[in-house]
């Protein structure tokens, strides 16, 4: 890995929202997330990990490697 990058965590949809509580939907809203099978990619640090601890039910988190944040599946 290159000198100085940051780690990155790549997020995937897996549930559907719909059912659950406001804010866990508003968390998904704002990890990028609203369709399953969406995919994002984020820095790994404590806002993101926090997010993740909400939704944790409703997605599935791996490591991403060299990858760009926010990049996801083309459309």
């Amino acid at each position: 890995m290159n000198e100085g990058a940051t780690n990155r965590l790549r997020v995937r949809q897996v549930r559907s929202g719909t059912g659950f509580a406001g804010n866990q939907k508003a968390t998904l809203a704002a990890l990028g997330l609203g369709r399953i099978g969406k995919t994002r990619v984020h820095p790994d640090n404590p806002q993101i990990r926090g997010m993740l601890a909400k939704v944790t039910h409703l997605v599935t988190v791996e490591p991403a490697g060299d990858v760009a944040p926010g990049a996801g599946r083309p459309r």
